[in-house]
């Protein structure tokens, strides 16, 4: 400002140059640079009461239209940059608190880019008046001392994981039900595949087996007919080989014919005549052996004859001994009669008794079990009441009626 002609015009120059007379003209300086603040509001309560202390970070600078520049100049000419900055932070702090207090916690935390636009929009008017331009403002930081924004993350954590889970397991099952339909289609593509497969093979082992058949039949013919002729040319060879073995048979046989008659010849005269003498001796002689045994033979059946005649005699001499003394013993127990009889019995019973006893004599005691009522005496008479029933079955005697 000023001049050699003492006016008051002010010019502005920026990013140029211009004269300034010396020690006439006043000449200022003002930065243009961008100054970077950051706005912070402690403990601001919001529409919801919750208090939350929240930082900003703006990008300011002093526009360079002229009337906004002379604006700016008239502003903060001749103060420095750090004052500038504590200006327009005091404003963008009060913009930034009276904002806070018409938010809710959520819209702050959930759209910090709304939050911020609507700070940018509330300070613009008032620091364009100072000639200065905000270029960017965002939201740094938001939290608060009683962990509120904490816990609607927790929230927000817990309802995304959910989302995710959910979204995962939806994932997993489409996966799934699209795996197992593309599992079935490979398999049914696989299964028609193997049937082509199979059908192929099979087609073609049974061209196989056909060609086989017809290459065995037609070597089996070929097979048959080689042995048919060469059992032909074998008949032929094997027959004209008898044809030969005849002619050679028959001429070893006029041979042997001749060797026969020869030999029974000379038989005749070395074995024969002398055979004939030979034998002759022999028989003779063995007729007269045979006269020789036959005698002894027959002295030898004589002999054993004569012995069992005599062994005969002697033996139906003494059974008629022995019949005779029966009978007669028979006869004397007639004549004896029944007191006879008896006496010989009682006469015999001690020896019966003492026959049946001998086998007790070698027992150290006896005990007789009985009845609870009976004694020993009673036992013993018992005893003795069947001793004549026991004489009778043995000897026929009735000791009773004795």
């Amino acid at each position: 400002a000023g001049g050699c002609c003492g006016s008051d015009e002010k010019q502005y120059v920026y990013g140029g140059w211009a004269w300034a007379w010396w020690c006439i003209t006043d000449t200022q300086r003002i930065s243009l640079e961008i100054m970077t603040l950051q706005p912070r509001c402690e403990d601001v309560e919001t529409a919801e009461g919750v208090a939350l202390t929240v930082t900003g970070v703006a990008q300011v600078k002093i526009m360079t239209e002229k009337e906004l520049l002379a604006v700016a100049c008239e502003q903060f000419l001749g103060k420095n940059v750090q004052d500038v900055k504590n200006v327009v932070l005091q404003t963008l702090e009060g913009h930034l608190r009276s904002i806070l207090g018409t938010l809710t916690v959520e819209q702050i935390y959930q759209d910090r880019d709304q939050f911020a636009k609507l700070v940018r929009e509330g300070a613009a008017p008032d620091v364009g008046r100072m000639g200065i331009e905000i270029l960017s403002f965002t939201i740094k930081d938001v939290y608060d001392k009683v962990d509120y924004l904490s816990s609607l993350g927790k929230t927000q954590t817990a309802a995304v994981r959910r989302d995710a889970d959910i979204g995962v397991a939806e994932a997993e099952r489409d996966a799934g039900i699209r795996e197992a339909e593309c599992k079935k289609e490979m398999l049914d593509v696989k299964f028609m595949a193997d049937t082509k497969i199979a059908e192929s093979r099979r087609a073609f082992e049974l061209q196989k087996a056909a060609f086989a058949e017809e290459v065995n039949v037609k070597t089996a013919e070929a097979q048959l007919a080689y042995e048919l002729q060469s059992a032909r040319e074998q008949q032929k060879i094997r027959q004209e080989e008898i044809e030969i073995e005849v002619v050679q048979r028959k001429k070893q046989i006029d041979v042997e014919e001749k060797e026969i008659i020869r030999m029974e010849k000379e038989l005749i005269a070395t074995v024969k005549r002398p055979a004939e003498a030979e034998a002759y001796r022999i028989q003779q002689i063995a007729e007269g052996e045979k006269v020789k045994q036959v005698l002894l033979a027959q002295a030898e059946a004589d002999k054993i004859r004569k012995i069992g005649e005599a062994e005969a005699f002697v033996i139906e001499a003494i059974g008629m001994a022995e019949a005779e003394r029966m009978k007669l013993k028979a006869e004397a127990l007639q004549k004896y009669g029944e007191a006879a009889q008896l006496a010989l019995v009682l006469d015999a019973l001690p020896e019966i008794a003492a026959k049946v006893a001998a086998p007790l004599s070698k027992v150290d005691e006896i005990v007789i079990l009985s009845g609870e009522s009976s004694n020993t005496t009673s036992e013993v008479n018992r005893l003795l009441a069947e001793i004549p029933a026991s004489v009778r079955a043995i000897t026929g005697v009735d000791l009773t009626k004795v």
